[in-house]
């Protein structure tokens, strides 16, 4: 039997509030028990809650991005021209249909294929060591700044071909670097600081790019500069623009990663405890921390045609949201979905997404969290997080992550 449409009136402006952004794990599980499908009343806006209506919407070709037509139907055709963060999301594959997003993806995948990302792990390892070397004698500082933001920073400039000595340009991050993928407004500040970041960025990759043109390296910007001299292989926007974010995507969500383990550990003693004393079951503790904190909370997706899920109507142009960290507290497929279990062996989480967007980087995230969290606890025997009751959270939705976390060790 189909199942009836729900409402949930309350839920959307709950986004706003300081309060869904310090936990928002509440609002999911009420979703779970009396809303799981919803229509967002008075808005073209459809929301699954569930691990297998998740799962199953972002593999159907009926949803897609339609970023462009969506973009110039809310803020006219000029969008593009007078901001380089929209124009760069347009020309990504973040937000990029078929054909054009297969055409791309597959000049990029290669590069984040098992094998090769297999192969980085002595090199991730390296630099958390390198690291640790440089701020262990301090006794205290910032985990974020000090280790978890240049951890990935360093291993996807590598991948990219940024040279060693302009590293340092790129661990300072950007406090909007995920408001704009949010899908609750910008501000004006917040818009033109996101254009600012994005063209100082494009100056620099633009620059770095042409000087691949004249010497080629073996590294993915001279792979990418490649496939743009073949015709029909890649524009130059298009160019600009998914370098850009690879970089972004590269490191911003397993910055997160690391951050959301680590504070779930030291709320968890008991779990604490069992990896210091059970290193192996890393690979199983970074599964479990995509699962109880995704570092990407929600995914939307735009009806390309108008069809019917779950008894309700969707209509061509509606927007349909994934909430990602809500079916990864799916009580149907999790057990005691709300308790942090570092052994658990249930299903994959759904934080890298699925369908055609499934995240290109996951495996890499994965071993970058494995490492980072081994080496710290090697290194850092002695090491306590402070201030984890109420932690310093970056004021994002899409993504969830810290702005700080103080220690000392």
């Amino acid at each position: 039997m189909a199942e009836a449409p729900s409402t949930s009136p309350g839920f959307i402006a709950e986004f706003f509030t300081p309060e869904f952004i310090a936990d928002p794990y509440p609002s999911y599980r009420w979703l779970h028990e009396h809303s799981p499908w919803f229509k967002v009343p008075d808005a073209p806006l459809h929301v699954a809650v569930r691990y297998a209506d998740c799962q199953e919407l972002l593999r159907d070709r009926r949803l897609g991005h339609d970023f462009r037509e969506r973009m110039v139907a809310q803020h006219g055709a000029e969008v593009f021209a007078e901001h380089p963060a929209y124009r760069s999301l347009g020309n990504s594959i973040l937000l990029m249909d078929p054909p054009d997003h297969r055409r791309i993806r597959g000049l990029v995948a290669k590069a984040f294929d098992a094998r090769r990302t297999e192969a980085m792990r002595p090199r991730v390892r390296e630099i958390a060591h390198r690291l640790i070397d440089r701020f262990e004698a301090d006794g205290h500082g910032d985990l974020v700044t000090l280790f978890n933001h240049p951890l990935p920073v360093i291993v996807i400039c590598e991948m990219l071909g940024v040279p060693e000595s302009d590293h340092g340009r790129f661990i300072g991050g950007s406090r909007v670097a995920g408001r704009i993928i949010d899908p609750t407004p910008m501000s004006a500040a917040e818009v033109a600081e996101a254009d600012d970041r994005v063209s100082e960025n494009h100056a620099y990759f633009s620059a770095l790019l042409d000087a691949r043109r004249r010497e080629p390296r073996d590294d993915l910007l001279t792979a990418l500069v490649h496939a743009e001299t073949e015709d029909g292989k890649l524009t130059y926007d298009e160019l600009i623009a998914n370098v850009s974010l690879l970089f972004a995507a590269g490191h911003e969500t397993t910055v997160n990663l690391i951050g959301n383990g680590l504070l779930a550990l030291w709320r968890n003693p008991d779990e604490l405890a069992r990896l210091r004393a059970h290193p192996d079951l890393t690979p199983s503790a970074v599964e479990e921390i995509l699962r109880y904190d995704s570092s990407v909370q929600l995914t939307g997706r735009t009806a390309l045609e108008a069809f019917e899920f779950r008894g309700q109507a969707i209509a061509k142009g509606d927007q349909v949201l994934t909430l990602l960290a809500a079916a990864n507290r799916d009580p149907e497929v999790f057990t005691d979905p709300d308790r942090f279990d570092i052994g658990r062996a249930e299903a994959k989480p759904l934080s890298f997404g699925g369908g055609i967007h499934f995240c290109l980087g996951a495996q890499l995230a994965r071993i970058e969290a494995d490492e980072a969290l081994r080496v710290l606890f090697s290194r850092l025997p002695n090491l306590e997080l402070e201030h984890v009751d109420a932690p310093d959270r970056k004021p994002t939705i899409t993504l969830r992550g810290l702005e700080r976390l103080p220690a000392r060790w």
